[in-house]
């Protein structure tokens, strides 16, 4: 709590009413008073901020969803100076990977200025069953949702367990012919795995175990866009 009662209130009964919520309701979650939780919700309602439902629940309102469109996406900003420290230090090609169901996208990159590289345009989407950032995204998941796309993938159960255990991931020409990889978790304040970030180059120069020269550092740099 902030220490600031009425806005503290104000959050607790937002927070009750994200599946809908009736007065009764909101007193029994919140276990304020029936007036203070009517009056508070009734004051959001004005600022739109919660709306009634046919069946006269509260649920969050319009201006929610304006206030976070509006807000800057704090990993991405937070990331691209990492992701430029990351590939200076590695000398390779540095991403960030989100899952979107059975895909990955990359949302941000610091390529090398020249030489031979992995080249990974933002907004690119790539495939769930391959590469460590792939490896990565699903290792912590359940296994509802990991045992479907593992008759498909080029990596195991036990890859993935091994991942779990160390950390970190790479591979080897798994995505595309003569490219190697390794990524690293970017975790919420939760501990629950929201990103991976990588690097990634060719095979004559990362070698055919990358995650020995380069997982120190990736991991590093997963652990300070973590907990954002």
């Amino acid at each position: 709590m902030s220490g600031v009662g009425v806005l503290d209130k104000a959050v607790v009964i937002l927070a009750a009413c994200v599946d809908g919520a009736s007065l009764a309701e909101l007193v029994e979650r919140t276990k304020l008073p029936r007036a203070t939780a009517h009056r508070l919700a009734q004051a959001l309602e004005i600022h739109r901020m919660l709306v009634r439902d046919t069946q006269g629940r509260w649920r969050p309102g319009p201006r929610l969803g304006e206030l976070a469109n509006a807000a800057p996406d704090v990993l991405l900003t937070a990331a691209e100076p990492l992701l430029a420290a990351l590939r200076d230090a590695t000398g390779e090609s540095a991403q960030l990977y989100l899952r979107r169901a059975d895909e990955r996208i990359c949302v941000a990159a610091a390529e090398r200025a020249s030489g031979l590289r992995d080249t990974v345009p933002v907004g690119s989407v790539l495939p769930m069953i391959a590469g460590s950032a792939a490896q990565i995204l699903l290792a912590w998941e359940p296994p509802e949702a990991v045992m479907p796309l593992l008759p498909r993938s080029k990596f195991t159960g036990r890859t993935l367990a091994e991942v779990r255990r160390r950390g970190w991931a790479q591979s080897v020409a798994e995505r595309e012919a003569g490219v190697a990889s390794v990524s690293a978790p970017i975790r919420d304040r939760t501990g629950r795995v929201i990103a991976a970030i990588s690097i990634s180059g060719p095979i004559e120069r990362l070698g055919r175990r990358p995650g020995e020269r380069h997982a120190m550092a990736v991991v590093r740099a997963g652990q300070r866009l973590s907990g954002l």
